[in-house]
């Protein structure tokens, strides 16, 4: 069985994603900080039989999340779909005249720094291996730029960038390396229902047809609002 590590998995999207893809065969190992909403996690998906095992870890802790990644290797014995989705909330956004290098750095430690940290712990048993997935999950500033979020968009573009280029360099290794931009409340039972989101993750790395791809399709960024 494969096992897909969850980094910053909630009550909502993290959760969908565990469900898809459990659903599909694999383990789960799901990463974040808050100890309740993991248990919670887990137990939700072991009455669904999926099996599951949570790590605790702050991502802007990189010890704490390297740590959380060897321990989930060690326990299901490899880590096949490693996705990124860590969400600090809206109170940490700023206006692109509010920008300062002060909370750029925040959205750096972290978002940045803890992907690169993630990528490096998993790649190089994913090429030893010529198989593999990496999911970036970001909001729409990583594609298009968006002035009420001018913090968070200069770290989510660098990211999308960086994934980018990660696509290019592994997609002739056999991983594959997506991104899927949100541009929408993520929300149940709305256009933004984690379990929609969860499957347009899932049917992206079936096919492994493209790169990346927004949610929901084909948004227009002009007709968001701040």
């Amino acid at each position: 069985m494969k096992t897909i590590a969850i980094i910053g998995a909630g009550p909502g999207l993290g959760l969908s994603l565990a469900k898809k893809f459990g659903e599909k065969g694999f383990k789960v190992a799901a990463i974040a900080r808050n100890p309740e909403k993991l248990s919670n996690i887990v137990d939700q998906l072991n009455k669904l039989n999926i099996e599951a095992k949570s790590y605790v870890a702050d991502v802007t802790d990189l010890t704490a999340l390297k740590e959380a990644l060897q321990a989930a290797k060690k326990d299901f014995g490899h880590i096949d779909v490693l996705e990124f989705s860590p969400y600090a909330g809206p109170d940490k956004f700023r206006h692109v005249l509010e920008t300062t290098s002060e909370n750029v750095l925040e959205q750096v430690n972290g978002y940045l720094l803890p992907a690169i940290l993630a990528v490096n712990e998993v790649v190089p048993e994913m090429i030893k291996n010529a198989s593999g997935a990496i999911l970036f999950t970001t909001g729409l500033s990583a594609m298009f730029p968006l002035p009420f979020i001018g913090n968070v968009g200069i770290v989510m573009s660098g990211l999308r960038n960086y994934a980018t280029n990660l696509h290019n360099e592994l997609k002739e290794k056999g991983i594959f390396v997506g991104h899927l931009s949100i541009g929408t409340f993520i929300q149940p039972g709305t256009v933004g229902d984690p379990d929609y989101i969860a499957e347009v993750w899932y049917d992206l790395y079936e096919r492994k047809n493209r790169f990346e791809e927004t949610f929901p399709l084909g948004i227009d960024p002009t007709k968001l609002s701040n």
